[in-house]
């Protein structure tokens, strides 16, 4: 070890950690870019660890190149691609005003929007359904609070599994695992918080009289087939591409179904909408994508240098040494990571690598989805709260509140979303042990 870092070999793992992560948080307060805030961190990291400059860079590098990292950022990019073509071309607002007249009830017609945008893991994607809400709930006695509050809570039903979402991908990426088994597992959560996002509209939301004729099935399944096209056929060609007898596509066979899944759904939408190639252009050199990969390469550095600087190691041994409790652990650190970050896959890429090990280290193994559905939970409703989360900043700033009455009207659904978690990974527990 390098004699002018030796001295960090007498502080705790944890501390360490706590410290990168405290050195971290002023960054992102301040709006920098996560991307840099990361590589700042995997470089501080890396030093408080033992690692030299040379090693780092080291690190750094196999991360960069490794099939995993340039899998995910492809399958990352391809799909902030789909979804704006989809918005640029007009298909999405089809696709809504297919749904409309469709169902009659009125508690559905208002929360359906917010959760057909939140299909598409687009960065701010609340604004686009905010309109929508926002005519939807004008014949009904609902406060801006509530409008505001239904926008955001409704979009974001589906993180918690939809394997579009770069965190769960990220979240099978950390633990090998298939993205359909943890799919399985943290699928009824959603159902939970359907259920629980309608607790503070209760009484506020009345039968209206039929605005006119009902809509025909055919229009709004035509515009949703390319969504679903990319979900069966990135399983199908998962499937295909696992069975191939080559390591380096056997490896990352579920990241190369969902990119030929993604081209093929970007180019039929294109093709279809008659797209012209200055708007394609347009689309494929927008700066949020070229952020979004950077913070992907970023935050796969970050987990690198947390491997070869054995930081994870160290802090599952200090965890055991300490005895301290494996649940509130996949419970407290998502949650406090995403409450500072406000985004999905910060929490994963910085604390699941920990939490993984630490599930391995404790010999739960057997456990490590329903561990991995309760930190998912759990950190995403850090973010739920999170000051910072750009979806919760530009819903009040359209519907003219602040975070206070909004986020009363989500004490209950957050309390009842932690509660089921809970119980449900108890639950899971006693039927796997």
């Amino acid at each position: 070890m390098d004699p002018l870092i030796s001295w960090t070999a007498d502080i705790p793992a944890i501390v360490r950690i706590l410290l990168v992560f405290g050195i971290m948080v002023p960054g992102i307060r301040r709006g920098w870019s996560l991307g840099s805030v990361f590589l700042a961190g995997a470089a501080v990291l890396g030093w408080v660890f033992g690692l030299g400059p040379i090693a780092i860079i080291r690190s750094a590098a196999s991360a960069l190149i490794h099939p995993q990292t340039v899998s995910l950022a492809v399958v990352v990019s391809l799909i902030l691609v789909f979804s704006h073509s989809l918005e640029k071309t007009g298909q999405m607002a089809r696709l809504l005003e297919g749904f409309k007249g469709l169902v009659s009830r009125p508690k559905v017609s208002l929360v359906i929007f917010p959760a057909l945008i939140g299909l598409l893991p687009m960065p701010g994607g609340a604004i686009f359904s905010a309109p929508m809400v926002k005519n939807l709930g004008s014949g009904h006695p609902l406060n801006v609070s509530q409008l505001s509050y239904i926008n955001y809570w409704f979009r974001h039903i589906w993180e918690y599994w939809w394997p579009l979402y770069p965190g769960i991908l990220l979240t099978t990426a950390l633990a090998g695992i298939d993205v359909w088994h943890l799919v399985l597992f943290t699928a009824p959560m959603t159902v939970v918080a359907v259920g629980a996002g309608f607790w503070p509209l209760r009484g506020s939301v009345v039968r209206l009289e039929p605005a006119g004729v009902r809509g025909a099935l055919a229009p709004f399944l035509k515009e949703l087939a390319p969504i679903a096209g990319v979900i069966v056929m990135g399983l199908a060609f998962g499937v295909l591409l696992g069975a191939v007898p080559i390591d380096i596509i056997h490896a990352v066979a579920k990241e190369l179904g969902l990119i030929l899944a993604l081209l093929a759904a970007i180019f039929w939408v294109w093709r279809r909408n008659q797209m012209p190639w200055t708007e394609r252009g347009a689309v494929l050199w927008d700066r949020a994508l070229l952020k979004m990969v950077y913070m992907i390469a970023a935050i796969l550095v970050f987990k690198g240098i947390m491997e070869d600087s054995r930081a994870v190691d160290l802090v599952s041994r200090e965890m055991i040494r300490w005895h301290i409790p494996l649940i509130p652990m996949a419970i407290l650190l998502p949650f406090l990571v995403g409450s500072v970050v406000g985004i999905t896959i910060a929490f994963v890429g910085t604390t699941f690598p920990i939490l993984i090990s630490l599930v391995q280290a404790f010999d739960q193994q057997t456990l490590m989805l329903p561990y991995l559905m309760l930190a998912l939970t759990s950190g995403f409703l850090g973010v739920l709260v999170s000051p910072l989360h750009l979806c919760l900043l530009m819903s009040n700033q359209y519907f003219k509140t602040t975070l206070a009455p909004v986020y009363r009207h989500m004490r209950i659904p957050l309390t009842v979303m932690f509660v089921a978690a809970v119980a449900y990974f108890v639950l899971l527990r006693y039927l796997m042990l």
